[in-house]
């Protein structure tokens, strides 16, 4: 018997929840329950994240969470439930099924058959933001070798144990060859432990393009957080499945499921709500606790339901369509169903003996050699001329370094300045070391530049890793 926790969420939670643990409980699942309250109940409270910390110790104490849809209360000061839970518990791979199941839902790709999974916590979402100066704001990119090994190795491990034959990796390394580049680079290195599945890289254009036009032709997709929530988009909507989608958030000790759409609160307490999304999310979790069996029960049930004419009123269709339900009849009717297999959609069969492992990354130490500093000023004078402030700044005698070339929004712009370019009051300053240098000679290095008026806004030290270059050289360097 697996303990759980359960949240009803708001606006169709508490319908589309209560329809799907009916269905979990006459399939046979093997589950107790704590039910915990999140969602705008809790955000108007006062609790910023919608989740009390009495709330977070069951979460905490059962590890596996199903989740119906929330709302947050619109204005300014309320967190994402999602991401705080996300990052809380650790839950870094976020995997999300599209499937078609034309011709009952209308789909435009009738073979449309993939899985998409994203990196849930690092890249642009560590959500890490400055304005440094009048005109320039940025965004950091933090990307970690444990981040990509744990997200690529459960693709593999995910396409293993689902017998699908190739993982994609998507990146954009062409231009960001560091952090995209070492995504790119552990991708290919991890295939090599996977011998029967076959890969691509596809950079993420041209991936999302494909993937809109020729969504058949992929089966897993592993890609980094940014990059994963617009193809998820994508995918579902090429689908024509929206409603019917659901998700799972899975890290090393804990896991959350969810229906990827929302609340819905126009709907809400009509009993009209498809439960499906959710239905599907509850299989995930039934699989991901070793109830393979009863998930493939509850889908087999479910598609019959679907292909019998049983329909929701979102998915409705006069060719397909023989009896309109609503929320709690379609789960009826899917209880109705257990036990039977679809004639025409190809029915669901798990294995119970495979699993996916979880592996967390051994800390590697790379020996680094401070070789340089990056020093990001907030200069204007009248004419923003790159050669003055690149003279000037070339003129300083400071023991230890010499100044290499400044740029503007990452182009070069001195010491080989081409007229015409726009630059904005925002500078980057690459000064490199001419012997070896430690933090004190840096501080040096900063102090002469306050003493010469200098406004500098944030440094990034420039290092080599095991003698190799660990910077980017800015454009026409």
């Amino acid at each position: 018997m697996q303990h759980i926790t359960i949240a009803r969420g708001d606006g169709i939670g508490p319908e589309i929840m209560a329809a799907t643990l009916s269905i979990l409980e006459a399939a046979g699942a093997k589950l107790t329950y704590d039910e915990i309250e999140v969602g705008e109940k809790v955000y108007l409270q006062g609790h910023k994240t919608g989740i009390t910390p009495e709330s977070w110790a069951v979460l905490q104490r059962n590890k596996i969470f199903l989740k119906a849809p929330i709302t947050t209360p619109q204005g300014g000061g309320f967190n994402s439930l999602n991401v705080t839970i996300r990052k809380t518990l650790g839950l870094f791979a976020s995997v999300r099924p599209c499937k078609s199941y034309a011709p009952f839902i209308p789909s435009h790709f009738p073979a449309l058959d993939l899985v998409i999974i994203r990196e849930n916590e690092e890249d642009l979402y560590a959500g890490i933001e400055h304005q440094q100066t009048s005109e320039v704001v940025q965004c950091l990119k933090l990307i970690s070798r444990p981040g990509c090994e744990k997200i690529i190795r459960y693709a593999f491990e995910y396409a293993r144990a689902n017998s699908r034959k190739e993982v994609v990796c998507m990146s954009k390394d062409n231009i960001m060859k560091m952090t995209d580049g070492l995504f790119h680079h552990l991708f290919n290195e991890i295939a090599t432990e996977y011998p029967e599945i076959t890969t691509r890289h596809l950079i993420i254009d041209i991936g999302s393009a494909l993937l809109a036009d020729r969504p058949e032709s992929f089966q897993v997709i592993v890609t980094l957080n940014l990059y994963g929530d617009i193809i998820s988009d994508i995918a579902a909507e090429v689908a024509g499945s929206v409603g019917l989608g659901g998700s799972s958030n899975i890290g090393l000790d804990f896991a959350m499921f969810e229906a990827i759409h929302g609340s819905a609160p126009d709907i809400a307490g009509k009993g009209i709500a498809n439960p499906s999304g959710l239905l599907n999310g509850a299989c995930m979790m039934l699989t991901h606790i070793g109830q393979n069996k009863v998930a493939e029960r509850i889908q087999n049930a479910w598609l019959k339901t679907l292909e019998d004419g049983i329909h929701t009123g979102d998915i409705s269709s006069p060719e397909y369509t023989k009896k309109r339900v609503g929320t709690q009849a379609f789960a009826e009717a899917v209880i109705a169903h257990l036990g039977q297999k679809p004639s025409f959609l190809r029915s669901v069969n798990l294995d119970d003996g495979k699993g996916i492992q979880i592996i967390a990354p051994p800390y590697r130490p790379i020996p680094k050699t401070l070789v340089g500093i990056d020093i990001f000023l907030d200069w204007s004078d009248a004419d923003r001329k790159a050669s003055v402030l690149g003279k000037a700044l070339e003129s300083l005698q400071i023991e230890g370094f010499h100044f290499k070339m400044l740029s503007n929004r990452g182009v070069g712009v001195y010491p080989d300045t081409i007229d015409g370019i726009f630059c904005s009051d925002h500078w980057r300053a690459r000064f490199m070391a001419d012997k070896a240098v430690h933090n004190n000679d840096i501080n040096r290095l900063l102090q002469t530049l306050y003493e010469n008026g200098y406004d500098v806004i944030k440094t990034e030290n420039l290092y080599d890793f095991a003698g190799k270059r660990a910077y980017s050289l800015s454009q026409g360097e």
